[in-house]
């Protein structure tokens, strides 16, 4: 027999030991079950691989239907008819708060395509499966396609959530009477969105580490075993996006059976097939099924029942199974006989099949999720305890119902706009009961409020707890922790050097011990805990794994040994900035998710933060997620011998571009202190909805005392940027006097450098700018505040600060120019920025600091180059003092241009 003959060619050939075969296991199908057949199957497989005989392909893939046979589909539970009229008044709503908006003339747009896919699949789960949180339920987390909103935001204004004068105002938030945001964003709707979706992509990562930190909170006692379930929906193009396959793998490994992902298959993405030449389904499903999830998917409507279970020799299963997704597309845009010429052809078996049905029928019979049968079957299991995540995969059609001019087609997400009589047209289909008139001006309509429809809608969301989606904050405020818990970096580290890296595991160690705070501290480092010397915090607090720890770890005996257990507190996210970062999100939005007040420490190279994952800290921004962003090893020549895709400068200017996060570039472990202590009042005392971004940095030095005096004054200019550190110590002078500003571990520099300046007879006051954004987003606010009050003359913190200073200020940072330059309008008299613009280059720190000029000597000389320019040295003594200061070496410098190999 030829081996590589087809597989169905091989069931119909006349093989007759094959039949022999295949009646056999007819046999234990009808009189054992399913269960029974699996298992031997996998043992006939098991024994072919012990004679070393492999299957080429892994049976990733089942046949091209739904996963649900009709025999095991449950009754559906509600009254199909009322559900229908209320569907067709959300999409009637949620198309005509879309053309209402374009009416407008102001462009605001809309998208309606998106929502006439999924409509059927959201009535479904809002009316029988979404539960809001309530004292003996957990609540659900849903997320929705972005472009789907309208339809989220019709079904809120028939349930009285949303007024009349707020669907009129989509998109467009500052009108009188209020207005909606374009799509899910909880900032910007905070009682009603749960998370952000808009970025493509990030919701399913978000879902994934949702479930799995409901779990965590659940293992640490911190939430009830009360259920809750996260219902995240995409579409089948945004599963292309690299962080949806990419972290499927996490969900199924810690069996998060609290996590549904609804894949809205409608093979079409923003400007064509998802897969013309291909099937997005099976292919969808043989990653998830590889990842081992529970997959279902829902591909047929009932209609479609009588013709599979007529089948019997496959002939319709077979042209399922080959026909492509951009066949399927053209499919629904033609008219019933066309249909069955395409399906028929060449078939007189499958001819036959369907000539039981009139064109008409043909055209009417339904894809899997435009039917609430076969819908709320998948959703049904999906709900049920499984051990597994669950995917489910539901076929649509893209700008269902929207007629023949969009559904189905190419250019149906386009779509956003339609002719009065397409709008007529449109209305009466769906039954609305409003004038032509009215359905030509897209007029919304809601039934009286003792209608069937709206007591049916309103029934259903009371047992299920209320309205949907929902956010709640109602959670414990805690208190900054007590300064004596800190009091050591207060005191600081005598003659013993330490970094300001080493210094933040200290306190978060010392955090995690506190009997108010401790419970809710969750430190997060992706595969570097080592590297920022956190592994004392293995013994002590344990790695978060489900499971437990099953093996003995190889350092066991040590003191200091990896362990993981069922209830630890870090979350060791291995080689996965994203995933940590979806951690962050999750554990930073506990609070309103949970009503638990968990306080996330995520630490990382901060070169892998914003630029790596920069859209999902825009998320947490959006979701107004609370916590301490930590960028260790900071600056670019902090690090030694790294390199340029190591070396970060850069990080507190995205950082800047981030609303409501507050970053800071510390110098010394009592800063950080004082960071760490008003964060928790801010964000979790007094509710700001804000989040922080701190920098620390791998080199040593002796971390100093506060200084003495007004320790309330000093902790205000840690808080809002700046203080004066150290006074000058040069009296005996003629020189103007200078100011240096320094921050991180640039600041051993700039000490440095006033001890150069004191020597050649110039005193320097140095100031600690703790933080940059803060001071320039004060002065902005204050200038805003002038230009409405004129006469008031305020001044900002910054200017109060300096107020009344001589000489020129240079301020050096390990980070680029524009980050101190932010800040130059404020600054009287001459400024002098240095920084380190450019790339990274591989050297020692020493090496790198004369590089970029942000050296000792380099700022000193810039201090008197400034001097010079204002008269008081002359260019003569400036090129003297140059010389002793040793500053123009051999070293290339990173203001000459860029490093090119064999220079210096």
């Amino acid at each position: 027999m030829n081996m590589q003959l087809d597989v169905q060619e091989l069931i119909d050939s006349q093989d007759l030991e094959l039949q022999e075969w295949l009646e056999s296991l007819e046999d234990i199908l009808r009189h054992h079950g399913a269960e029974r057949a699996k298992g031997m199957l996998q043992a006939l497989q098991e024994r072919l691989v012990r004679h070393g005989v492999q299957l080429d392909e892994a049976p990733l893939n089942t046949p091209y239907r739904n996963t649900i046979p009709l025999s095991e589909q449950p009754a559906y539970p509600g009254d199909l008819s009322i559900e229908q009229r209320i569907e067709n008044l959300n999409r009637w709503n949620a198309m005509a708060m879309v053309l209402q908006a374009a009416d407008s003339g102001t462009g605001v747009g809309g998208h309606i395509a998106t929502y006439a896919s999924a409509a059927t699949m959201l009535e479904v789960g809002f009316n029988h499966f979404f539960r809001c949180r309530d004292s003996e339920y957990g609540g659900d987390l849903l997320n929705v396609q972005a472009h789907a909103a309208p339809g989220i935001y019709a079904r809120a204004y028939l349930e009285g959530r949303l007024t009349e004068q707020q669907l009129k105002n989509f998109r467009r938030q500052l009108q009188p009477g209020g207005g909606l945001s374009s799509y899910p964003h909880p900032r910007q709707m905070p009682d009603f969105w749960q998370a952000p979706t808009a970025s493509m992509g990030l919701s399913t990562p978000s879902a994934i580490y949702q479930a799995r930190f409901a779990k965590y909170l659940e293992a640490r006692g911190l939430k009830p075993l009360n259920g809750g379930k996260v219902w995240n929906f995409i579409g089948d193009g945004e599963a292309d996006e690299p962080e949806v396959l990419g972290t499927i793998n996490i969900a199924s490994r810690e069996n998060l059976d609290n996590l549904v992902l609804v894949i809205n298959c409608n093979l079409q993405r923003l400007d064509g097939p998802v897969r013309g030449n291909g099937k997005v389904i099976q292919e969808l499903e043989r990653s998830f099924r590889g990842a081992d999830w529970q997959v279902i998917k829902v591909v047929w409507g009932s209609g479609w029942d009588t013709l599979l279970q007529n089948d019997r020799n496959g002939v319709l299963q077979r042209r399922m199974d080959e026909t492509l997704d951009g066949d399927y597309q053209l499919y629904s845009t033609r008219p019933g006989g066309a249909q069955r010429e395409h399906w028929v052809e060449h078939s007189p078996e499958l001819r036959a099949l369907m000539s039981s049905l009139t064109d008409d029928e043909v055209r009417e019979i339904k894809r899997g999720g435009q039917d609430p049968k076969k819908i709320h079957a998948a959703f049904a299991r999906a709900a049920e305890a499984c051990g597994k995540p669950t995917v489910i995969l539901v076929k649509t059609v893209k700008g269902d119902g929207l007629g023949d001019s969009t559904q189905g087609k190419n250019t149906a997400h386009q779509k956003k706009q339609f002719s009065d009589q397409e709008r007529i047209n449109i209305g009466r289909k769906l039954g609305i009961p409003l004038t032509d008139e009215e359905l030509a001006r897209a007029s919304l309509y809601r039934p009286p409020a003792d209608s069937e429809e709206l007591q049916y809608l309103l029934d259903r969301r009371c047992a299920l707890g209320g309205g949907m989606p929902a956010r709640r904050v109602d959670c414990e405020q805690l208190s900054a922790p007590d300064e004596a818990l800190f009091e050591e970096f207060f005191r600081g580290s005598g003659e013993r050097p330490i970094s300001t890296t080493m210094a933040i595991v200290k306190m978060m160690a010392k955090l995690l011990k506190d009997g108010q705070l401790g419970k809710y501290i969750v430190p997060i480092v992706p595969d570097e805990a080592r590297t920022f010397g956190m592994e004392a915090l293995f013994r002590e607090a344990g790695i978060y794994a489900p499971g437990g720890q099953k093996y003995q770890p190889v350092d066991g005996d040590s003191l200091l040994p990896y362990r993981e257990a069922a209830d630890g507190q870090i979350l060791q996210e291995g080689i996965c900035e994203a995933g940590a970062m979806a951690s962050f999100l999750a554990a930073g939005t506990a609070y309103a998710n949970h009503g638990v007040p968990t306080i996330p420490l995520y630490i990382f190279y901060s070169m892998f933060g914003f630029q790596r994952v920069g859209d999902m800290i825009w998320a947490a921004a959006d979701s107004m997620c609370r916590g301490f962003l930590i960028g260790g090893t900071a600056g670019r020549t902090t690090l030694n011998g790294e390199g340029l895709q190591h070396q970060d400068g850069h990080s507190h200017i995205l950082a800047s571009t981030v609303p409501n996060m507050r970053s800071y570039d510390p110098a010394f472990a009592f800063e950080l202190a004082i960071l760490l202590r008003e964060g928790v009042e801010a964000m979790y005392g007094r509710g700001e909805e804000v989040f922080y971004y701190l920098t620390v940095y791998n080199e040593n030095y002796p971390m100093p005392a506060m200084p003495t005096g007004d320790r309330q004054a000093i902790a205000e200019g840690v808080r809002r940027g700046l203080y004066r550190y150290r006074a000058g110590r040069c009296s005996d002078t003629k020189l103007p006097p200078v100011q240096l500003f320094g921050s991180g571990s640039i600041m051993q520099e700039v000490l440095k450098a006033q001890e150069f300046l004191a020597e050649r007879g110039i005193q320097a006051d140095v100031w600690s700018v703790t933080s940059y954004t803060e001071l320039a987003r004060d002065a902005e606010q204050v200038e805003r505040r002038n230009r409405e009050a004129p006469g008031d003359g305020q001044r900002s913190y910054l200017q109060h600060m300096l107020s009344g200073l001589e000489g020129p200020v240079v301020a050096c940072t390990d980070y680029m120019r524009a980050l101190p330059a932010s800040i130059a309008r404020w600054v009287p008299g001459p400024y002098v920025t240095l920084g380190t613009d450019g790339f990274g280059v591989s050297e020692s720190r020493e090496s790198l600091r004369q590089y970029f000029e942000v050296d000792a000597a380099s700022i000193a000389y810039a201090a008197m180059a400034a001097l010079c320019e204002q008269g008081a040295i002359s260019p003569d003594e400036l090129a003297s003092l140059r010389a002793g200061l040793g500053v123009g070496g051999k070293v290339p410098r990173a203001a000459d241009g860029e490093f090119q190999w064999g220079r210096g």
